[in-house]
């Protein structure tokens, strides 16, 4: 009878232990993460390719290193650049803008153009905020940009400049504006549209998205065969 009786005492001792171990179990399976299938071709992503180079000049330049305060604006002291103003630099739209202001014998002799046009930022001798190039890997400015003391004799000719590109232009009301120029020596954007040297009627409301031809493509030659159009409702046989 004692014999029997340990028995039964171990076999439910058996069946105890039998059955914490598949609670045990049972929890952590329940509580561990499942284990997903596995795919060759999933395992990692392709590397990303090369920038477009058309594109590339946009990520350059971020607003932070424009060294602008967030309340630079509402402390500005100097003349705010326009259009007009921009204009009247230049002799036809995208030339290189002549320097409206005299240069000291070193910066005529060094090009040290960089030293302020580089990075921006304020500059006390003119009481403004200065232009950033777009494009600082030209060092030899001069090459291009005229001092504003430089006179020239100009022979009479019948030549007459293109127009100003109309800004503001979108497919629709509400749309992405397009870009009303090319990109030549121009691909950064922020260098024109952000920043307290930023022209007011073209300064961009969000210079934190760095990647502008996202939205903002260009215009093209204008002519009607490159911009996209649609017929009002009844114009065009359809709707």
């Amino acid at each position: 009878m004692a014999r029997e009786t340990q028995r039964n005492v171990a076999g439910i001792g058996a069946q105890i232990a039998f059955m914490l171990v598949v609670v045990l179990v049972v929890g952590r399976l329940l509580t561990s993460p499942p284990t997903l299938p596995t795919h060759p071709e999933a395992t990692s992503a392709s590397a990303p390719g090369p920038q477009i180079p058309e594109e590339a000049d946009v990520f350059r330049t971020t607003p932070a290193e424009l060294a602008v305060a967030p309340a630079a604006n509402a402390v500005r002291v100097a003349g705010t650049r326009t259009l007009v103003g921009m204009r009247d630099l230049r002799a036809y739209p995208g030339a290189p803008p002549h320097i409206p202001h005299a240069l000291s014998d070193d910066e005529f002799r060094l090009t040290l153009c960089g030293n302020c046009h580089g990075g921006g930022g304020f500059a006390p001798r003119f009481d403004a905020y200065t232009p950033v190039t777009p494009h600082p890997e030209y060092a030899n400015c001069l090459q291009c940009h005229v001092p504003e003391q430089t006179t020239v004799d100009f022979v009479a000719t019948d030549w007459r400049p293109a127009a100003w590109p109309e800004v503001g232009r979108s497919a629709m009301e509400g749309s992405p504006l397009w870009i009303p120029h090319d990109l030549q020596l121009r691909g950064n954007c922020l260098t024109c549209h952000g920043g307290p040297s930023a022209v007011s009627e073209i300064r961009t409301t969000h210079p934190e998205r760095a990647n502008c031809r996202q939205c903002h493509v260009p215009a093209g030659s204008g002519s009607d065969d490159e911009v996209f159009t649609r017929p009002l409702d009844g114009a065009g046989g359809g709707r």
